[in-house]
């Protein structure tokens, strides 16, 4: 095999397996039924549970925020109404594992470009730099649907907070000031009555 055979057979590969991974977490989302856990704070790994919220009991629910997308449109829970939420955090300069994630979030986008229940949010974790016009160009290189897709900035502190708090997706402690820095890997699969369904390696 040339290594011009060899070089398309791995990016033929490699696009497979996002493929199949973005379906498998879109068939998640949207699959009939009642099958998937909710998770509490109290159940999950400590790591993952700000301290401040680690022995909460009963149903946890993602907190109220406001927060600005790629239009300049100011988003909020009530926008995001009752449609499923998968949920991720980034930054636009990153060159490891978000330009997958966000490979990965274009492919359950295109998937499921007619389905109405759900709503793609990706929270940037540098949002000092992550402005408005740097997000509307990411979201178009990612072909993203302003409808369904929102990349959100904003206050620096409200999305650490959202991340550890709500979201529980970083392992990390922090205060969300300047010294501090997520950067997580994972998906959140949040229910309508904004209750956490899942985790998703991406």
């Amino acid at each position: 095999m040339s290594n011009r055979s060899r070089s398309l057979a791995v990016r033929l590969i490699v696009f497979l397996v996002i493929l199949v991974a973005a379906v498998l977490v879109g068939w998640q989302l949207l699959k009939p039924g009642d099958e998937l856990p909710v998770y509490h704070p109290n159940q999950l790994d400590p790591r993952l549970v700000d301290p401040k919220v680690r022995g909460e009991k009963g149903e946890h629910h993602i907190l109220p925020f406001a927060l600005t997308d790629q239009l300049g449109r100011t988003t909020t829970l009530e926008d995001v109404g009752d449609r499923i939420i998968v949920a991720d955090f980034f930054f636009t300069t990153c060159a490891t594992i978000c330009p997958k994630m966000s490979v990965q979030l274009e492919r359950v986008q295109e998937h499921y470009a007619k389905e109405p229940r759900l709503m793609l949010l990706s929270h940037s974790v540098t949002p000092e730099m992550d402005s408005v016009p740097v997000l509307e160009a990411y979201a178009r290189l990612h072909n993203a649907d302003p409808a369904k897709w929102r990349f959100l900035t904003g206050d620096r502190r409200q999305i650490y907070d959202l991340a550890r708090r709500s979201y529980f997706a970083a392992m990390d402690e922090g205060d969300g000031g300047p010294n501090d820095f997520v950067h997580t890997e994972n998906f959140v699969l949040v229910d309508p009555q904004r209750r956490i369904r899942g985790f998703y390696d991406g």
